[in-house]
Parts: C-alpha cells; structure tokens; sequence
C-alpha cells in the first residue's frame, strides 16, 4: 500500500512543495493542511509557533494517518523542527536542511544568497544550516514578493524590477564581504513561482537552488530508502487531500496556481487556539 505523506504550511504557499513531491511521487497519498487561521507565523513567539505546529503535524499524524511529515513551511522549519519531532511518532522533514544541502551540492565558491521571508531571515536558519555545511552564506528578506505572488503578478516587470533591486543590494553586501556568491536559494515557498524571473535576473553562472524541489528530493531519497517505500503504481492516481483553518475560499481560489492543478474541495477543520 502506498504511503500517506502528511504536508503543512502555515498557509498555501506550501502547495509549491506538494507539488514537486506529487513530481517524484506520484503513487502517494497526500493530506495538506494550511493552517490560515493563524497565519503569519512570523509574527509569533516561537512558543506560539512551536504549538501550532505541533497541533497542526498532530492532525497529519493522529487523524489523517501520515506516515512522513514534510514541513513545508520556513518559519517552521527554522523554530519548531525539534517541537513537531517531539510531538509524533513518524519521520519529520523540514525544508531548511534540504536547501541548504542542495547549495553545498551546486556551490563551487562556497559562498551562496538566501533570499527569505523576514521571519525566516531574522531566525538565521539558513546561515546555520549553511554553515553547518562549510558555506558562507547571506540571507535576505524580500517582503514584497509573497503578495506580488498572491496578487498572480508572477511575469510582471514591476515584479521583476523588484527582483533586481533585491538582488543588487544582495550582491553588494556580497562585494563588501570579499564574497564571491555563485548560489541562489529561494528560502520561501512562494518564490518557485519566480524562479524564472530569479534565473534571468541573477548573474551568468549563478546557480538558483529551489528549495521546493531540493525538499522533494530529500522526501522521496528517504522514503525510497525506508520501511514506507513508494513503489511505482501502487495507485492509479495521486491522492490529495486539502485541509485549512480558515479562509477556504481563498485557498480554493489561489491554490491551483501554487500546486498546479486544482487543489478540489478544501475542508475546514478546527485546530483551536
């Protein structure tokens, strides 16, 4: 039987790595739950945060039968690793590692950007984890671009622009460092939509690491290897299942464009507070 693979994002934007695990593994059963009640994270404690996630990989766990639990989402990664580890019983992946594990692969320089959400960069869970690897990293918060992505503006040149600039004051933070960046991680679930605008605004050479796609990856090399294998046509057709705390409207509304597909009847589900 195939496996259940539990996914969770603080909203939707984690539909990005859903998608590229459906990719790499297509006879799964997936449940997604955003939990958009109490999005953002960023603006939490991380007691706070540890809790929901915790509740929110619980739910995954306990109620939909997962059996691997993806963290799609940084803020959570990045502060509640350890509490969503504790709280089941099942393997835990975060999207954190893998990225920066997938730069340590593609880097010749050593030297890599991270382009962030603010929460995410203000946690400096990506310099950690890249330096854990022997790399020199910058990390960035590019506030603008989650909303641009939202609002559909994904090939926009008032979107690209502002690629550009956050990019050059990246690159000019590297030039004051002596650092010599050949490696680009998108570090928010939102940004694989612009990977294309990312490939075209960074300089001849840079590689641009998805995160989306180097968790998926990861995902799939465990499962593969572990007593949940995937094998090939288990199912007919890939199962998903959506669940949010709120706003199931929007979600039903924006998710096809993160997922790629429809995203079908999202269910409400209470969490509490």
């Amino acid at each position: 039987m195939a496996p259940t693979i539990g996914v969770f994002d603080s909203g939707f934007g984690g539909l990005t790595v859903l998608r590229a695990l459906v990719e790499r593994l297509p006879s799964a059963r997936f449940a997604f739950l955003g939990d958009t009640a109490r999005l953002p994270y960023g603006s939490k404690s991380r007691r706070t945060i540890a809790r929901y996630a915790a509740q929110s990989a619980q739910f995954l766990a306990n109620e939909q039968g997962a059996e691997f639990l993806v963290i799609a989402c940084n803020t959570a990664s990045a502060l509640a690793l350890d509490a969503i580890q504790d709280a089941v019983s099942v393997p835990v992946l975060g999207v954190i590692e893998p990225g920066a594990a997938a730069a340590r692969a593609a880097s010749g320089t050593g030297d890599v950007l991270v382009v962030a959400t603010e929460a995410t960069v203000h946690s400096s869970a990506y310099t950690a984890a890249s330096t854990a690897h022997g790399l020199r990293a910058i990390e960035k918060a590019c506030p603008l671009l989650v909303p641009l992505v939202e609002e559909g503006w994904t090939d926009h040149p008032i979107t690209a622009n502002v690629i550009e600039i956050y990019l050059g004051e990246l690159r000019a933070e590297a030039a004051a460092r002596g650092m010599n960046p050949d490696t680009l991680v998108l570090g928010c679930t939102h940004y694989p939509l612009l990977r294309l605008l990312f490939e075209r605004a960074v300089q001849p050479g840079v590689k641009v690491i998805d995160s989306a796609e180097s968790v998926a990856q990861t995902a799939a090399q465990q499962l593969n290897n572990g007593a949940a294998s995937v094998s090939a046509g288990s199912v007919s057709e890939t199962e998903i299942r959506c669940f949010a705390t709120d706003s199931v409207e929007k979600f039903e509304r924006l998710g096809p464009r993160f997922l790629g597909r429809p995203v079908g009847q999202v269910e409400l589900i209470d969490l509490g507070g």
